[in-house]
């Protein structure tokens, strides 16, 4: 089954309504750099993107993943106990654009301008909602980099639309998760369950191999 990570929404405002562009501060417009809106033929920017220069339209997207490889952050959400071991592990229910039904990780491309640590927080709170507290390290490292190619055997993953470059992290998250955007539900499972081969079917593009290694990383595999 094909990967189909989430993307970030385009038309990003602050609370007054005013589009926020994270490159040229609260208010500037993608035609201040002197590019006008346009039909979002490539290098025309739709009006959807016209709070974030770092956007790109849909056909700009698909130039850039036939010629670039993409650059994404993935998270494996857990709960641990008092001594930091890994206790539970959060496994998504996602609907695909496609209407299929799979399990997955919190995932998603890093925005031109953005930091990794900065990307890592905003899908986790776009998956898991705002008041799951994630618990980012003072310097994340990420336990594996996932090289998703769109011809399969390549590597253990799979994405047709792209060649993806992931920096993969184990995210301790200490409050409340609910769902939002295209993930149904978490599901929270033991480190055993987690690494199961009948959930690793379950997972799209490979990535039951990912939280494998995840779990190997942190030492909850027995």
């Amino acid at each position: 089954m094909p990967v189909r990570t989430p993307d970030p929404d385009p038309n990003e405002r602050d609370d007054d309504g005013t589009p926020r562009d994270p490159l040229g501060g609260v208010g500037a417009s993608f035609g201040s750099g002197g590019r006008s809106l346009g039909d979002g033929t490539f290098g025309s920017p739709t009006p959807d993107a016209a709070g974030n220069p770092g956007w790109l339209s849909d056909i700009e997207l698909a130039e850039a993943r036939r010629r670039l490889p993409m650059l994404y952050v993935e998270a494996l959400p857990v709960r641990t106990d008092g001594v930091g071991a890994v206790t539970e592990v959060g496994i998504l229910l996602r609907a695909t654009p496609l209407g299929e039904i799979t399990r997955t990780l919190v995932s998603g491309r890093v925005r031109y301008g953005e930091t990794v640590r900065d990307a890592l927080f905003r899908h986790v709170e776009n998956d898991l909602g705002p008041m799951a507290f994630p618990l980012l390290p003072p310097q994340p490292l990420p336990f594996t980099v996932a090289e998703y190619f769109p011809l399969p055997g390549m590597s253990p993953f799979h994405d047709e639309r792209q060649h993806a470059v992931s920096l993969a992290f184990v995210v301790p998250v200490t409050g409340t998760c609910e769902p939002r955007q295209d993930a149904l539900e978490v599901t929270w499972l033991k480190p055993e369950e987690a690494a199961s081969d009948a959930l690793s079917a379950e997972m799209e593009g490979g990535r039951g191999t990912l939280v494998r290694l995840a779990l190997a990383s942190v030492g909850a595999l027995r």
